[in-house]
């Protein structure tokens, strides 16, 4: 099926609703979990994980987050890879959540608990440092003395500029619209997208990443990055003139629908749906901009890989927390690492039993790894 047949133009508009994740999957963990996170405590949420908290005197409390109505968990995008002394566990991330997305299932729980170590894409240190914000910042400043327009096409710069007028607190931080002139569309569209996602309700301290990385530190488990700080930034301020303002477009486009690409976003990585996320993003993204999804996905997953599988090698189990899209479709890392020859299988206790068959060298059906 190709881009330019009318059963695929059917299948994308029916997933359209999912389009923002193009711009949502760029932040990994930078404006997220860096920038976001820097003037916010770093102690975590008293109960992050366990639906039922009984104390001695048998009576619920009410944590700092979650609960509500006991709203069912988020079904988890989470695989079990066997190594020859453990396991890795891969879980796909939101980067922002809300409160009600807390606590997370049971079988997060129980392989947070289990783990040996954390993994992440950027260091729980990296992550909350205060500089990082800063670091991207600089690394967005436009050093050529041109303005942001020059670059733009004219829909596109009054594009920005209506949406600057319709959000003027979002950027008083920033020293208002007129300072959007200082900086690289990359970062623009970022400030545009985690406006959007804030409005939404969606957090950046909430983000998966960001809490679990506390929780990790606070019960003392060994935890560490994929990437650093300058290689995401770089990965960001790399990319090409084009690739850069298509980025910026395509994130005001998302801004001027409305927040329902957002919700219905937010919803399916809540319902575990690997296959709609993969139908309604990744596809989507590497049909259109088949080099920024390479930049920021496919090469990212190979540049990982190599580490993940040494390790497999390693005694006991490790948990690796990356944003939904690096886990799934044929460029995932679920696949790629069932491609060569390792046990895969999803652990989803909420899941129908068909939806998590285990994967493996010679399966007639590989991209079941993915559902």
């Amino acid at each position: 099926m190709t881009p330019h047949t009318p059963e695929y133009r059917s299948r994308m508009r029916r997933h359209a609703p999912l389009r923002f994740a193009r711009a949502f999957v760029l932040l990994a963990s930078l404006f997220a979990g860096g920038a976001g996170q820097a003037e916010l405590p770093l102690e975590a949420p008293a109960i992050l994980l366990s639906p039922v908290v009984l104390p001695a005197d048998g009576r619920q409390e009410v944590p700092a987050i979650g609960y509500g109505a006991l709203a069912p968990a988020p079904v988890p995008l989470l695989w079990r890879i066997a190594g020859e002394q453990g396991a890795l566990y891969l879980l796909g991330s939101f980067h922002f959540l809300k409160p009600d997305d807390y606590p997370l299932s049971e079988d997060v729980a129980a392989v947070v608990a289990g783990a040996g170590e954390v993994v992440f894409e950027l260091a729980p240190e990296e992550l909350h440092s205060p500089t990082l914000g800063l670091q991207m910042m600089q690394a967005g400043l436009r050093a050529d003395g041109s303005k942001l327009d020059d670059e733009l096409p004219p829909q596109t710069a009054q594009q920005l500029r209506a949406w600057a007028e319709a959000n003027p607190a979002s950027l008083q931080a920033a020293g208002g619209a007129s300072s959007l002139q200082m900086f690289e569309p990359w970062f623009v569209s970022l400030l545009v997208t985690t406006s959007e996602l804030g409005r939404s309700g969606l957090q950046a301290h909430l983000g998966m990443d960001a809490q679990l990385a506390r929780q990790a530190q606070a019960a003392g488990t060994p935890t560490a990055g994929l990437e650093s700080a300058e290689q995401q930034i770089g990965f960001l301020d790399g990319m090409g003139r084009l690739e850069q303002v298509q980025m910026l477009q395509e994130a005001l486009e998302q801004a001027g629908s409305g927040p329902q690409s957002i919700e219905a976003l937010h919803a399916t990585w809540r319902a575990g749906d690997a296959d709609a996320l993969w139908n309604g993003m990744g596809r989507y993204m590497h049909a259109r901009f088949p080099a920024l999804y390479a930049r920021i996905n496919t090469e990212r997953n190979d540049a990982w890989l190599p580490r993940l599988e040494q390790m497999l090698q390693q005694p006991g189990d490790i948990l690796i927390i990356v944003g939904a899209l690096h886990l799934l479709g044929p460029d995932g890392v679920v696949e790629k690492l069932a491609a060569k020859g390792y046990q895969v299988e999803r652990i989803c206790t909420a899941c129908a039993p068909q939806q998590t068959p285990p994967v493996g060298a010679g399966s007639p059906d590989s991209a079941a790894g993915a559902r």
